[in-house]
């Protein structure tokens, strides 16, 4: 029996996927979580087999995430689940321990699979990711950004801080910060300042 578990933010994505494994015999809905402080305190009593981790979270992305709980719990394998089609998240995602990545509209064939060949000890990703990652994006292509990423980027280059953009946007804290975290790994920036920089050459603000 596979035990599974998922963090994601939204209630309709969680009951979306277990809607589609309610019939698997051979796998065990353990529960959810939609914060990553919920998921920790879950893990110090019960630990799953299978995690699927969405990317974009409030108070930490799941990046982040994801290289916590490797460390803390190496049995665990983690395959993410995200919107985001950017090579560089998936490599990233890769590098902190996923054994897994699926894009948010993997068929339920694609959602099973990973499942039991990441159980296995193997390496997945759906073909629209696989896709991805074979083709060969120029240098000087950046990634795109969201149009709330935008709508952050430009209140960020203004001199806002996360709670003035939060309280601006209406928003928790916790959403910008992690969208902030998010495209400072998109354009591989190592901080704000540098985020900034290159937001500005390429006329992206």
């Amino acid at each position: 029996m596979i035990k599974l578990f998922i963090i994601d933010d939204h209630q309709m994505i969680i009951e979306g996927i277990r809607t589609l494994l309610k019939d698997e015999v051979d796998i065990e809905w353990m529960g959810s979580a939609k914060l990553p402080d919920e998921l920790m305190g879950f893990l110090k009593h019960k630990q799953p087999d299978i995690l699927l981790m969405d990317i974009n979270l409030p108070q930490k992305s799941g990046l982040d995430l994801c290289k916590e709980i490797k460390e803390k719990y190496p049995a665990i394998n983690i395959i993410g689940l995200s919107t985001s089609n950017q090579a560089s998240v998936i490599r990233k995602m890769q590098e902190n321990g996923a054994s897994g990545y699926l894009l948010k509209d993997a068929s339920k064939r694609e959602i099973i699979t990973a499942i039991h060949e990441v159980n296995k000890g193997k390496q997945n990703v759906n073909f629209s990711v696989a896709e991805i990652l074979k083709s060969k994006t120029p240098n000087n292509e950046l990634p795109a950004l969201t149009r709330r990423e935008k709508e952050i980027l430009d209140l960020i280059s203004e001199g806002l801080t996360n709670q003035e953009i939060a309280n601006k946007l209406f928003l928790n804290i916790t959403t910008i910060d992690s969208h902030r975290k998010n495209m400072l790994t998109k354009f591989n920036a190592k901080n704000t300042a540098a985020l900034i920089k290159i937001a500005m050459i390429n006329n992206l603000i």
